[in-house]
């Protein structure tokens, strides 16, 4: 029976004596394996909503979004063949694969296609994808790296023997071996090669026979079509007792190529852990008070913990999820998620991070938030985000190795064929050699891979990338552009003083002010709510917010604009109060209360420059990039704050569309601009430049405009940024460079006969295994942030 369902269905049938019709058929049913096979049923299981929880979430009505890990990907043939066949899948409306993590983000429309549909869509092409958690990709990685190593292990085995039969052959003198002796020898060959054919070099004939039967030509092709070839010219020359064998060559050729494919898995997974470091952040289990602080501890699963729970962490302990501090002080290391190495105090009062680890003392934290809502997870899925988006440079790398891969195979068979007229006998050697030699994936290997490592590095910096091309812009950028509240300001002003000169005291004013604030998310709006927490709400109707400017709203009849004195003296046409004017002209931030007849209140707001903010601007102007302000604030206060660090270009008052323009003017003058705002209120502006560099600033990451979030908000990271950023795309056209001059070089020479099949090998192998090593070079040590080009 295929289940014990079926077996008890079967035994109610037979004891009710219905056995009689099983008697009559004329015909057996499908097998259970062929009814349902057992994989299928199990892809069935990935539709409950309990079992998508984890690693599935919705970013529309009716769409959903799933990070996966795939299997069997050896080369960006099988990215571009997963890619397109999940593509054409009715429903699918997104799908990007990473060759170097081997991760993948697949979008789906869940009223046309379920997601088993789309996991049995890849497993029909001969590949398996998985739902992706740490744990798992760590898995896989070892399993890949055992049976790499096992098939390494059984090549270099055979190599070693064949050769011990072949060296005698070509040492000896002619006479010296009788040639039934020598058919004893190639015999001996042919039966040790068989193991390496039909075992060790399996995934280039399987990988192969794949992309014939879907009509693509991978990068498994060429070389399946050298080692078969050479192997069944040595078999044929064996049972006839003629020609030449090239058992060795076979075997050799084989050996180095799984090592260097090994050595290349090596790079590339130590490469993507670097990047997947963060979901291995969170502890299993945690301590967990039941029911209320005070009474037991219970040892539970991270992922049982819900909003509310109460939580022990002992000194040297994860903390398990984002929460507040109830009792205990002690300090935390947030360095894995915002790069900074200093542990933050926290008392009782403090957020705490999930992921971030307890250094001193014992803390009792009340969960707020669990899974997908906490903070760590969103700088995952802006990671992962990230790690599957193509730059325009990686597509016309995979796009140039598809075409060079078809180009090879016909200039082999020419090759080939020239060498039958010139030298029959030397026609194999070079057809081998030919197809060997070339290294399409050095070609496909040489960008990704170097992104993914610096991706990792600049994580562990605080700097988070978050779209696919952000290096390559930044690496590119000329002109770099900062908001100024909350970005080169540390963003948490003050109310300093405010002033009357209306109808309205005070108190009335502040609260009239904090009320029409409630629901702003700026910092100017929270400065001013603090000073008024103490208030009563001023009940409020058709608020209406313009963006960089102020707010309207009505109150008992009354209508109110709050905002700038500009866009609060257009009610009612009035001067601005002479002290007002002051506070402007020494560098504060005004924010005016009025209605349709005078000033009703004046706030003066006071923000301190953000550390590090000039050492910044320093190391951006060292590096020969253009540094300009642009800001909503009065232009005396913007001013001043430039003059403070150094800024020569500055432009204050700027409404949001004014800002727009002139980051389209910039850009039609040629420069490529990186503009610095702080995420959310900036993201018109941010979306418009070439790359986008957000503040985290405790701000909903997963609302983050940003190509780029500082998560510290340090900007002296921003100019360390830059400097790996341009680093990485050295390395990268270093590894381009090198991939093509390899291919210009080795060709040729394979094609008029200097190169032997098992140095073609050697050099197929090397080729791929430098440009990874040459990408890893990034994870040493952090870039000089002086650094230029």
């Amino acid at each position: 029976m295929c289940c014990a369902g079926c077996q008890a269905v079967a035994q109610a049938i037979v004891a009710g004596g219905l056995d009689d019709y099983y008697r009559h058929r004329d015909a057996m049913p499908e097998s259970p394996r062929e009814a349902m096979p057992l994989a299928l049923q199990e892809l069935g299981l990935f539709d409950h909503p309990d079992v998508q929880k984890n690693f599935v979430r919705p970013v529309g009505e009716h769409e959903k979004e799933a990070a996966l890990i795939f299997e069997g990907i050896t080369c960006s043939a099988c990215v571009w063949l997963n890619e397109q066949h999940i593509a054409r899948q009715p429903g699918v409306t997104a799908i990007d694969i990473n060759y170097a993590t081997r991760r993948a983000r697949v979008r789906w429309d869940e009223q046309r296609i379920k997601l088993s549909q789309i996991l049995e869509g890849i497993a029909a092409i001969g590949y398996r994808a998985h739902p992706y958690d740490a744990a798992r990709s760590e898995l896989l990685a070892q399993k890949e790296r055992r049976t790499a190593l096992w098939r390494l292990f059984v090549a270099g085995f055979g190599m070693m023997q064949v050769m011990m039969y072949a060296v005698p052959v070509y040492l000896a003198d002619d006479g010296t071996m009788t040639r039934d002796i020598e058919q004893l020898m190639r015999w001996a060959s042919l039966i040790l090669t068989l193991p390496v054919i039909l075992y060790s070099a399996a995934p280039f004939f399987r990988n192969a026979w794949r992309d014939l039967k879907l009509r693509r030509i991978g990068m498994d092709v060429p070389v399946a079509l050298g080692v078969g070839a050479a192997f069944l010219a040595s078999v044929w020359a064996t049972v006839t007792d003629s020609g030449e064998v090239y058992f060795d060559s076979v075997t050799m050729f084989v050996f180095f190529l799984l090592g260097g494919r090994f050595l290349e898995m090596l790079a590339r997974q130590k490469a993507a852990r670097g990047v997947e470091s963060l979901a291995r952040a969170l502890p299993a289990f945690a301590s967990r008070f039941a029911p209320y602080p005070g009474e037991r501890l219970e040892r539970v699963a991270v992922a049982e913990l819900v909003a509310g729970d109460v939580v022990l962490v002992k000194p040297g302990e994860i903390i398990p999820a984002d929460g507040v501090v109830i009792d205990g002080a002690s300090s935390a290391d947030e360095s894995l998620l915002t790069g900074e190495s200093r542990a933050v105090a926290k008392d009782v009062g403090a957020d705490v991070i999930g992921g971030s680890l307890n250094v001193a003392s014992p803390l009792t934290v009340r969960v707020k938030c669990v899974g997908e809502m906490t903070r760590l997870a969103s700088i995952q899925r802006l990671m992962e985000r990230a790690s599957v988006e193509k730059p325009r440079i990686v597509e016309t790398a995979d796009r140039i190795a598809g075409r060079f891969v078809g180009a090879l195979l016909i200039l082999a068979v020419v090759t080939g064929a020239a060498w039958l007229w010139l030298e029959p006998a030397r026609a194999l050697w070079v057809f081998v050699a030919v197809l060997v030699v070339s290294c399409p994936c050095a070609l496909s290997l040489a960008t990704p891979v170097a992104l993914t490592v610096a991706t990792g590095a600049l994580s562990r910096h605080g700097v988070l990338v978050t779209r696919g091309h952000a290096i390559e812009a930044l690496a590119r950028a000329t002109h770099v552009v900062f908001d100024k509240t909350g970005t080169l300001t540390e963003g948490r002003p003050v109310l300093k003083e405010s002033l009357t000169p209306g109808r309205m005291d005070a108190a009335q004013a502040l609260a009239t002010a904090a009320s029409m604030e409630l629901g702003s998310e700026h910092a100017i709006g929270g400065a001013i709510r603090e000073a008024a927490r103490a208030s009563a709400v001023v009940p409020m109707t058709a608020v209406r917010s313009v963006t960089g400017q102020g707010i309207q709203a009505e109150s008992g009849g009354q209508r109110f604009w709050l905002g700038t004195p500009a866009f609060a003296g257009q009610s009612h046409g009035q001067p601005l109060p002479e002290r007002a004017r002051q506070w402007l002209a020494e560098g504060d931030t005004v924010v005016a209360l009025a209605d349709d007849q005078d000033w009703l209140a004046l706030f003066r707001l006071t923000d301190c420059q953000r550390p590090g903010a000039a050492e910044a601007v320093g190391a951006l102007l060292d590096q020969g990039l253009k540094v300009t302000v642009l800001s909503g604030d009065a232009p005396e206060a913007v001013r001043r704050m430039a003059a403070a660090l150094g800024i020569p270009d500055y432009f204050g008052a700027m409404t949001p569309e004014g800002k727009h323009e002139a980051i389209r003017r910039w850009q039609a003058d040629g420069d490529l601009v990186a503009m610095v705002g702080d995420g959310v209120n900036d993201a018109p502006v941010l979306a418009q430049s070439h790359v986008s560099i957000a503040m985290s600033n405790g701000t909903d990451l997963a609302r983050s405009q940003g190509d780029i979030v500082l998560l510290a908000g340090d900007l002296r990271q921003v100019a360390r940024a830059v400097a790996l950023c341009r680093r990485t795309m050295r390395i990268v056209r270093q590894n381009l460079s090198w991939a093509f001059a390899y291919n210009l070089l080795a060709i040729p020479l394979a094609m008029t006969g200097w190169v032997t099949p098992w140095m073609a090998g050697i050099g197929m192998s090397a080729s791929s295994l430098l440009v990874v090593l040459n990408a890893l070079r990034l994870q040493r040590g952090s870039p000089n942030a002086a650094q230029v080009n």
